[in-house]
């Protein structure tokens, strides 16, 4: 395992404030491909720390590495130009258009104009949004979400080993975000990127985060997975800052996949009524997911449908929204068996194919375990 990130009793005092450390003896080591996030109350320490990494705010003392060298070492500007950096703000220049502004760290390396180009098309792709719709758009024609997704582009445009978040999603209202944070953990899925993720948020520090950085005053309270953090907090401190629903937030790190049963009760959509019927007395189940010849969701039938006159199970097929890509969080998916009548939760993969159902019990049963 390759430790991109490992930070050695890093100190941060300021001039004039000699006797408040803003960071205090920081250690950490975050293996190459992990997202660590940053977080404890205001004033703790959490961007300072994270500037340090990037040589924006001078270490006091410690060491900073990265992939084994030490940040101190190398050149201010060649370091910058091969770190990440994403901020709430954004900071995209309004004068260019989106692919000049994916561009600036590129043009600075001194890549020639079609390897830059293909870059843009490629990063634009991988954030959703397609390439010869938004190249020379610019930002003021974007919505804030989106151009939260070009700030993210932008600091991947050079493919860095090490991206910095400076609360990348806190300006974004609640709906935007989490679409935000699902969309990025996607991103994340496919490059694998070592970040630093600076939040004030426990919740978004949980889902976000390989790993949990929680600072107090300048000082490292804990370190560790969320889901040991969750379970074992360290002191009085961690759990208060936790929250008293430990339990639930647990459901942000839990895929359904985890929790599903893989025996879904599914009928193809070409077989008789008569059959569905059948199947739901022997099965003792309400309905029955129909799914067409390559096992995609196309909906639902129960006894009440099944009374209607029809040769074929499609044409009785009821549509339903109670289904959810087995990727999902449990939390997520808690939400959705409430707001549907089905009584549970139908997951399939990213083409609609049925891989399974959820049902409270499973929720229980794998917090249990």
């Amino acid at each position: 395992m390759n430790i991109m990130l490992k930070l050695e009793n890093v100190t941060k005092i300021y001039p004039g404030a000699e006797h408040i450390k803003a960071v205090d003896e920081l250690s950490f080591d975050l293996p190459e491909g992990e997202i660590c996030t940053v977080v404890g109350p205001s004033g703790c320490g959490k961007t300072t720390a994270m500037k340090m990494i990037n040589r924006l705010i001078p270490l006091t003392s410690g060491k900073i590495y990265i992939d084994g060298q030490n940040v101190n070492r190398l050149d201010t500007i060649e370091l910058r130009r091969n770190i990440g950096y994403v901020i709430q703000n954004i900071g995209l220049f309004p004068n260019m258009t989106i692919a000049e502004n994916i561009a600036v760290v590129p043009k600075m390396k001194g890549w020639d104009k079609n390897r830059i180009t293909e870059r843009a098309e490629r990063l634009l792709e991988l954030i959703n949004l397609p390439p010869e719709e938004f190249m020379d758009r610019y930002p003021r024609e974007l919505s804030g979400g989106q151009q939260q997704r070009i700030g993210v582009a932008r600091a991947m445009a050079t493919d860095p080993p090490i991206m910095l978040m400076d609360e990348p999603f806190g300006a974004i209202d609640p709906i935007n975000r989490d679409h935000l944070q699902n969309e990025f953990l996607r991103i994340q899925d496919k490059v694998k990127k070592t970040i630093v993720f600076v939040t004030h948020d426990i919740d978004e520090a949980i889902k976000m985060g390989d790993k949990i950085c929680l600072l107090k005053a300048g000082k490292l309270v804990q370190f560790a997975a969320p889901e040991t953090m969750l379970t074992e907090p360290a002191n009085d401190f961690v759990s208060d800052f936790l929250g008293g629903d430990r339990t639930l937030k647990r459901l942000n790190l839990l895929k359904l996949k985890a929790a599903m049963r893989p025996d879904p009760p599914v009928i193809m959509e070409e077989e008789s009524p008569e059959k569905a019927k059948a199947m739901l007395t022997e099965l003792k189940v309400d309905n029955l997911i129909v799914v067409d010849a390559e096992k995609r969701l196309l909906g639902y039938v129960n006894h009440e449908a099944l009374e209607k006159e029809a040769d074929e199970v499609r044409k009785v097929t009821r549509p339903t929204d109670s289904f959810m890509p087995a990727s999902s969080s449990l939390k997520d998916g808690l939400s959705e068996i409430f707001t549907h009548d089905l009584g549970y939760l139908i997951v399939v993969d990213d083409d609609k194919k049925v891989l399974g159902v959820l049902n409270t019990e499973d929720i229980r049963e794998i917090l249990r375990r």
